[in-house]
C-alpha cells in the first residue's frame, strides 16, 4: 500500500451507462490504495456559470425560480449552464444575466469556484461577481424561466436568509457568503479571464462525439 496521499488512482476500466440531453452517467473501474478494484459512478454534467449582480444601493439581483425536482420556488442567483462548445465562460455569464434579469453589467470578476458534489459527479460551478448594472434586451423566456420572479435583497439579509435556511440553493448561498467573506476580508477578486482548471469538459465532448457518429446516446 503506498503512503497516504500517493497514491495514484488508474482507472482500468469505464463503460457509459446513460446519455441524456443534460448528464450521462458513466461507470469507471478505480484501482484502490490496498490493490482492489472498485467501481465507481460518475455523473458527468455540463459546467455552469451564476452571476453574484449588485446594483447601485446594494442589493444583490436574485430570482425565485420554480425547480421540479425539489417541487419548490427557490431563490438562486442568475446562472446557465455551459452547454455550448468552446464558449468562454465569462460570455455565457454576460447571456445568463440579461437571459434571467434583462441587466448587463460593466464590471465583472471572479468571485468563487465550486465543486459542487464531487463525490459522484464532476459539475462545476463558477460564480461571477458583476457591478454597473443597467437595463438590456430580454429574451422572450421560455419554460421555467417564463415564471421567474425577480428579487431584490439587500447583501445582509441575503446573508441572513442564506444562514437561516431561506435560501438553499447551493450556487447562491456559495455565492451570497463568498460576497460577504470577501468584503470583510478585504480579499481581492481574481480577474473575469483567471483560469478555470476545474471547468468540466466530459459531458460537452461526449455531446461532440455522438453527433459525429450519429448516436443519440439513449442508453448504456
Amino acid at each position: 500500500m503506498s503512503e497516504p496521499g500517493r497514491h495514484e488512482f488508474q482507472t482500468v476500466g469505464s463503460r457509459v451507462l446513460y446519455s441524456g440531453a443534460i448528464l450521462a452517467l458513466r461507470q469507471d473501474r478505480v484501482v484502490m490504495p490496498d490493490g482492489r478494484v472498485a467501481d465507481r459512478e460518475i455523473v458527468e454534467h455540463h459546467g455552469a456559470v451564476a452571476v453574484l449582480a449588485l446594483d447601485d444601493d446594494g442589493n444583490v439581483v436574485l430570482i425565485r425560480q420554480y425547480r421540479h425536482p425539489v417541487g419548490a420556488r427557490l431563490l438562486e442567483l442568475p446562472a446557465g449552464l455551459l452547454d455550448i462548445d468552446g464558449e468562454d465562460p465569462l460570455t455565457a455569464a454576460k447571456r445568463e444575466l440579461a437571459e434571467e434579469t434583462g441587466l448587463a453589467a460593466a464590471e465583472w470578476s471572479v468571485l468563487v469556484d465550486v465543486a459542487l458534489s464531487p463525490g459522484f459527479t464532476d459539475e462545476a460551478l463558477r460564480v461571477f461577481f458583476a457591478t454597473g448594472l443597467t437595463e438590456t434586451d430580454r429574451p422572450d423566456p421560455e419554460h421555467e424561466e417564463a415564471d421567474l420572479e425577480l428579487v431584490r435583497m439587500p447583501v445582509a439579509e441575503a446573508v441572513r436568509a442564506a444562514l437561516a435556511g431561506e435560501i438553499v440553493n447551493a450556487t447562491a448561498v456559495a455565492g451570497v457568503l463568498a460576497y460577504a467573506a470577501a468584503t470583510a476580508s478585504g480579499v481581492p477578486l481574481r480577474p473575469a479571464t483567471a483560469p478555470w482548471p476545474g471547468q468540466p469538459t466530459a459531458f460537452l465532448r461526449r455531446k461532440a462525439e455522438q453527433r459525429y457518429s450519429g448516436d443519440t446516446g439513449g442508453g448504456a
